[in-house]
């Protein structure tokens, strides 16, 4: 039998065996009573298995509150412990949304617990086979845009919102003349009134367009199309129309069958934007942390992934950061190659001098970098911004501090000196 295999944090005063079998039953085959249905044959068949049970340091006061246990006053200790349960993947099928109302759902709710998260799903092959792989991810993505044995250099249009299509079509053409690879949309400016997209796709791709005929270099722009299913679909058919290849997306709130429809509808890249992620994750034992949450949205057949920034202006630490670029550079089941890879990405107040922590997380090229205000705001200008994130990756390739490599008066040491001085 393929199981599914969900990993969880969950802290409670009962007994932590007594809750993985609450658990399991209350997301398979059971539930708070054995009823008249559930026959030896079906349970064996279609109940879930607790395959561990780890139990940790206990706690004094309880994580989050529950009527339930206040009403039969039970209080702590509350003991935590970690839980892998493994569900039947036939109980599933291939049916996303139901795989995330089984591996979490109502466990969220359960009035005996003080605390769960989801930690991590994994997959038998057998069950990844049956959902969409990403159409480029990390090794598509360098073909596409003919970018190799190098990071590949993105920014963010800024200021967010507020510009005019021709203002931003303008903006594109300069930052393609500087040099980028890669531009996106910000998370906020989806379908605006000052700058539609039925308008603004067509305004930025006759630039792109324009520049890739002069030089040959094609710029990736990720146009972020974050809408109900139709609409998304309109705007990345308009996007293939006008010669693009890159689509954003705001996962969390177009949500997971939205995005698989969106997969199968089109073959452009798509870049998945993460916006709101620290609602599921940023408390230790309610939500989900990122190995579970990236692995659901990777079936959705996403490319590239954001996972913040090392020594960013979020509130991941660096060690975070770091594993969750590397879960997004392994395949999500065991056996597959680079077609089950999805490219990393960086962001939230990156510049120069945070290229080498990143290099270290990652220890490969194979990560996407964008920097915002560390490209447009550099004091030479945004060519200069570029130019500075690849002198950082040139000192990296060759072993030295940034402060070693810069010659005085390079595009380096003016980020060293203008961007450093803000810490």
């Amino acid at each position: 039998m393929d199981l599914i295999e969900a990993r969880y944090l969950i802290e409670t005063p009962l007994d932590p065996e007594k809750i993985a079998a609450v658990m399991a039953g209350e997301q398979s085959s059971g539930t708070f009573v054995r009823v008249a249905g559930e026959t030896d044959e079906l349970r064996e068949r279609c109940a879930a298995r607790i395959l561990g049970i780890r139990e940790l340091s206990p706690v004094n006061h309880p994580s989050l509150q529950s009527a339930y246990l206040d009403a039969r006053g039970i209080k702590g200790p509350y003991r935590r412990a970690e839980i892998r349960i493994g569900f039947p993947a036939g109980n599933i099928g291939r049916n996303l949304a139901t795989l995330a109302s089984t591996v979490s759902g109502n466990l969220y709710d359960l009035g005996e617990i003080t605390g769960l998260k989801l930690i991590d799903v994994i997959l038998p092959k057998a069950y990844r086979d049956l959902y969409d792989y990403p159409v480029a991810g990390t090794k598509g993505t360098r073909t596409r845009m003919n970018v190799h044995d190098r990071p590949f250099f993105g920014t963010i249009i800024k200021p967010n919102v507020g510009m005019r299509s021709n203002d931003i079509a303008d903006l594109v053409d300069q930052l393609c003349e500087a040099g980028v690879d890669f531009i996106k949309d910000d998370e906020v400016c989806a379908n605006p009134q000052c700058a539609p997209l039925a308008e603004r796709i067509p305004a930025v791709m006759d630039r792109v367009r324009r520049y890739r005929d002069r030089t040959g270099r094609d710029v990736m722009i990720a146009f972020n199309i974050t809408d109900e299913t139709d609409a998304m679909r309109r705007h990345a058919d308009l996007i293939k129309q006008e010669g693009g290849s890159c689509a954003m997306v705001s996962m969390n709130w177009t949500g997971l069958s939205a995005l698989q429809t969106l997969r199968t509808s089109t073959d452009l890249v798509l870049h998945g934007h993460r916006n709101g992620f620290g609602a599921f994750s940023r408390h230790p034992l309610i939500g989900m942390a990122f190995p579970a949450y990236q692995t659901l949205y990777r079936l959705t057949g996403m490319d590239h992934m954001h996972v913040h920034g090392m020594g960013g202006k979020f509130c991941d630490e660096d060690t975070e950061v770091a594993d969750s670029a590397e879960r997004c550079a392994n395949p999500l089941a065991q056996g597959n190659g680079d077609e089950d890879r999805v490219l990393p990405v960086f962001s939230s107040g990156q510049w120069a001098g945070t290229v080498p922590a990143t290099y270290k997380a990652v220890g490969s090229a194979d990560f996407m970098f964008l920097a915002g205000g560390g490209i447009l705001a550099h004091p030479s200008g945004p060519a200069a911004g570029v130019t500075s994130l690849r002198e950082a990756w040139e000192a990296c390739k060759e072993g030295k501090s940034l402060e070693e490599f810069a010659s005085p008066d390079t595009a380096l040491a003016q980020a060293l000196s203008f961007y450093g001085a803000r810490g």
